[in-house]
């Protein structure tokens, strides 16, 4: 059905080939029930103007099929390579030979699936295996405390009217065998950090697969923004030490780490809140700060209808008055007395402090334990992750068991995850996920055996930045979009196989890859060069979703 065609004209295919799978696939988005009924979806197909090689094989973004379908956690055992694919694609970034080998010598796909939760549950109780010219990224915090501040003593040294040039740490970019000048420390502290994610997403002897998909979860869902100036040289730390180290931990741990963080404590100025009484006394006049409050209940546990006020908002911000940073300490964290409001405050109902013993830092870590096993919030993460590892609209039923768990737990969030790979909803073909730009970044360099390649980073790092996904550089603290509505353009399409053919070129053949590629598929895929081939792979339905 699908006609391969050996395009002379790549421009042409790549600029015809991503209008019409924009169009196709918003459509498709659009009129769901209308790709329930196979005849209509193949007389589609066969209307296609341009059959390519992965246009027209696009499988429909459909919402989820009917819940009924899914009365328990799991009825069916998933064989054959379509599962194969699906659990390679959805809990690694891409299919490496070791991990189709690997799953292939497990009973079945379910039980690989399984045994990689397993894994990623140990890798995280472990220290990061850092190549060695990245480890400072995991330094103590006094020592990356000491290093912004040479930065800023290196800097007020530079005589007046110097011009700094602020593109030398830029200009070679992952490559970190030099001394680092203490002008660019902060900088080069980004890069490392943003190498490390490369390298960890795209090599197994970096990090356990699974485990760095957890940690680009929890990153973005406990956003902070690199290049806001106090936050460039913990942003490295904060992801191996908060959304790695506590990936399949106990959910409210997590929150905790990440409220006690540098990086968080200077993203959200959590750092500068201080008691009203304490700036009427004179002893400080920056006064109360609601931002990490506001976003503590928004985003990182209630969500917005998580049923607070803006009056729980403005007592939770007077519960953490007095959390700061601490150059000198092991964690980066001080609680200050002093700069925190005393006496009773209400959220939720949740009155503090409960006694004298338990008032000052108690007060905040009680409340963030309450946010962090409330019911909204056990929904709310349990919706985050269906989305991020099943379907953009993931089946209610699956995250009702999903919710259940966490709370039955006091979120352990490898027990949720486990529900969630028990299920038929997981498997089901029906529920389809498109890749983000970093995702296909990761995902090429995995099917290209290039996890060690630092060429390969940087083309990743500059597709994903130019894509719309730069690597921990969020703005905002909601963090980066997963859908495919934010990321299925024209445009974005056509940049995704510029991407693909170019990382890809003279790349060696994966055939161990064939036997999961469609007959339409591998028939475009034979009519290419031997050159051109993997690129054509990397820009096959069968890459572009998971």
């Amino acid at each position: 059905m699908v006609l391969g065609i050996n395009f002379v004209n790549l421009d042409a295919f790549r600029k015809l080939t991503a209008t019409r799978v924009w169009f196709q696939v918003t459509f498709q988005m659009k009129e769901q029930t209308f790709f329930n009924h196979r005849k209509p979806y193949w007389l589609l197909l066969e209307a296609c103007l341009l059959f390519s090689l992965w246009g027209c094989a696009q499988a429909p973004i459909s919402k989820s099929v009917s819940e009924a379908v899914f009365k328990s956690t799991e009825t069916q055992t998933p064989q054959g390579p379509a599962a194969e694919w699906r659990a390679i694609n959805r809990l690694t970034y891409g299919p490496t030979p070791a991990s189709i080998a690997e799953i292939k010598s497990q009973t079945n796909p379910k039980a690989w699936a399984l045994k990689q939760l397993e894994d990623a549950k140990a890798a995280s109780l472990q220290a990061p295996k850092l190549p060695a010219d990245l480890v400072s990224i995991n330094a103590s915090l006094p020592t990356i405390f000491d290093g912004a501040r040479q930065e800023r003593e290196a800097r007020a040294a530079v005589p007046a009217g110097t011009r700094i040039n602020e593109f030398v740490a830029n200009e070679r970019r992952f490559n970190f065998q030099d001394q680092v000048d203490p002008l660019f420390y902060n900088r080069t502290q980004v890069n490392k950090a943003i190498a490390w994610r490369l390298a960890s997403c795209s090599s197994d002897d970096v990090e356990q697969a699974l485990l760095a998909r957890m940690t680009e979860f929890w990153f973005n869902h406990f956003n902070v923004y690199q290049q806001k100036g106090s936050v460039r040289p913990f942003a490295g730390h904060y992801a191996i030490n908060v959304a790695r180290a506590h990936a399949l931990g106990k959910f409210e741990d997590l929150v905790l780490a990440s409220a006690k963080h540098p990086a968080m404590l200077y993203y959200l100025d959590q750092w500068l809140s201080v008691s009203p009484q304490a700036a009427r006394a004179g002893q400080n006049a920056r006064g109360l700060n609601e931002n990490y409050a506001r976003e503590l209940m928004e985003l990182h546990t209630l969500g917005v209808n998580g049923g607070y006020t803006q009056g729980d908002v403005l007592e939770l911000a007077r519960v953490l008055t007095g959390w700061t940073i601490s150059p000198r300490s092991t964690d980066g964290f001080q609680f200050v007395m002093r700069l925190h409001e005393s006496g009773s405050k209400s959220v939720m109902g949740q009155t503090v402090p409960t006694s004298a013993q338990n008032s000052g830092v108690q007060e905040g870590e009680q409340l963030i334990r309450y946010l962090a096993n409330h019911p909204a919030t056990a929904q709310r993460i349990s919706q985050r992750l269906a989305q991020y590892f099943v379907s953009d609209n993931p089946p209610k039923v699956l995250v009702d068991l999903m919710a259940q768990t966490f709370l039955k737990t006091r979120g352990d969030i490898y027990q949720v995850m486990s529900v969630m790979l028990r299920h038929d909803a997981f498997w089901d073909p029906a529920n389809k996920l498109y890749r983000t730009p970093y995702d296909f970044a990761c995902a090429s360099m995995r099917v290209l055996n290039a996890g060690q390649d630092r060429t390969k980073w940087l083309q990743s790092f500059g597709y994903a930045a130019v894509a719309g996904q730069a690597i921990q550089n969020w703005q905002t603290p909601d963090g980066y979009s997963f859908d495919a509505i934010t990321w299925l353009t024209p445009e974005a399409l056509t940049r995704r196989i510029d991407f693909a053919l170019n990382i890809a070129r003279n790349s060696p053949e994966r055939t161990d890859l064939y036997p999961y590629l469609s007959e339409s598929t591998l028939k475009a895929l034979m009519s290419q060069t031997p050159s051109q081939r993997m690129g054509f792979v990397l820009g096959s339905s069968e890459l572009v979703f998971k």
